[in-house]
């Protein structure tokens, strides 16, 4: 059951991961001027979404328990 659970939450982030830089791709040809914002914002998610789901995955562990 957990590692279907680990399955789901690490699919899930790789498909938010890419809508997220698919929409900073849209969003660089739809104002260029905030480009480099919306590079610096999907870089970040890059490391925040994943340490998110890994912590979900850690304090369900715990819970479970």
């Amino acid at each position: 059951m957990f590692q279907k659970l680990k399955r789901i939450f690490a699919l899930a982030g790789a498909i938010l991961l890419a809508c997220l830089y698919l929409v900073t791709l849209v969003l660089a040809f739809v104002d260029p001027t905030a480009s480099k914002d919306w590079l610096k914002a999907s870089l970040v998610c890059t490391v925040v979404i994943p340490c998110f789901l890994y912590a979900y995955i850690l304090i369900y562990r715990y819970l479970k328990k």
